[in-house]
């Protein structure tokens, strides 16, 4: 049997982020990490002589005209998604986007059609939904091991303030679209989408992106959902359901580590632990190549659409807190 050849992938944007991924993809066999692309050409070296790439590049324009490259994985700033995917879709490569997709949905949009025009494959990197462990849990959850479930928490928080992509808008910066991302995909995957009702409060900082926010999402069958997410606070990043017959508690919200499940009477019934992975981000990068290997556009677990829904559900949250980039018009 003929065996496939492997897909070229080329990195846009060298940091931490892309880093793991590099590490991540260099396990895998039916992917090879080919290129980087900085827009400083030695540190695009010393990340290709860290990570055994092939070719560097000191500029994102350069990559894209590398005609061996078959996938680009984005991993820069959210404020620079829309147009180096629009780049690199001009150039007829297949895109794998780190989220938040874009800075909103108007932007995602465009890039769809798009990449529908130029017939090539398009997904926002949203990990937590190919995880094995996170099928699981939305299975035994699903199939009543606390009852019926009625209202969940998740909250993700990290003081990033440090940080410059997390607070200045120019870098489409704040809680929401890098961390608040992470506890809506849980609710999403839980108790699924179009609530009914949502109440949101979001406090901004001086420079006017959001700092913490809190969200309850109400739905038709009168389930509840609360949704915290802080970049000047620590929280336990955690994910806690309740039921008719007990609860679940989920450790982390953005790769879930393990669940533990308690009965009526508050003691611990039942414990779910993660299977050894390389990272987490393997799985994405798998789908995303069966997709493009099997010639489809899109892929199942995190299909256009599923990115377009979350980005309208927070630039809904964005516009009753009165917060806008200074790149939107």
């Amino acid at each position: 049997m003929k065996q496939e050849k492997k897909i070229k992938m080329g990195i846009l944007g060298a940091g931490k982020i892309a880093g793991k991924m590099a590490d991540t993809v260099q396990r895998l066999k039916d992917v090879e990490i080919y290129a980087i692309a900085s827009r400083n050409l030695g540190k695009a070296q010393e990340f290709a002589n860290k990570h055994g790439i092939r070719r560097s590049y000191g500029s994102y324009e350069e990559m894209a005209q590398d005609k061996d490259i078959d996938l680009v994985y984005i991993a820069t700033p959210h404020s620079e998604h829309y147009k180096n995917m629009i780049l690199c879709l001009n150039h007829q490569k297949h895109v794998l986007c780190e989220k938040a997709f874009t800075i909103n949905a108007i932007q995602a949009r465009e890039v769809m059609i798009l990449a529908k025009e130029k017939n090539c494959f398009l997904m926002e990197a949203m990990w937590t939904r190919f995880h094995p462990f996170t099928k699981q849990v939305k299975t035994c959850l699903e199939e009543g091991i606390i009852g019926e479930m009625k209202w969940m928490e998740a909250n993700y928080g990290f003081y990033s303030m440090n940080t410059e992509r997390m607070y200045r808008p120019e870098l489409a910066g704040g809680a929401l679209l890098d961390l608040g991302i992470y506890p809506l995909t849980a609710v999403s995957l839980l108790f699924g989408d179009h609530p009914v009702h949502v109440d949101t409060r979001g406090i901004l900082t001086e420079l006017g992106v959001d700092a913490r926010s809190q969200t309850v999402l109400t739905y038709a069958d009168g389930k509840m959902a609360v949704v915290s997410t802080s970049i000047d606070s620590f929280s336990d990043g955690k994910i806690r359901i309740y039921g008719t017959k007990g609860f679940a508690e989920i450790d982390g919200v953005a790769n879930w580590e393990g669940m533990r499940v308690y009965d009526s009477q508050r003691k611990q019934v039942a414990v779910f632990e993660r299977p050894e992975q390389i990272s987490g981000y393997e799985y994405e990068v798998e789908a995303a190549c069966k997709a493009i290997r099997e010639g489809k556009l899109e892929c199942a677990g995190m299909p256009h659409s599923q990115t377009l829904y979350m980005m309208e559900q927070m630039d809904s949250l964005r516009r009753t807190w009165g917060m806008r980039y200074p790149m939107e018009t």
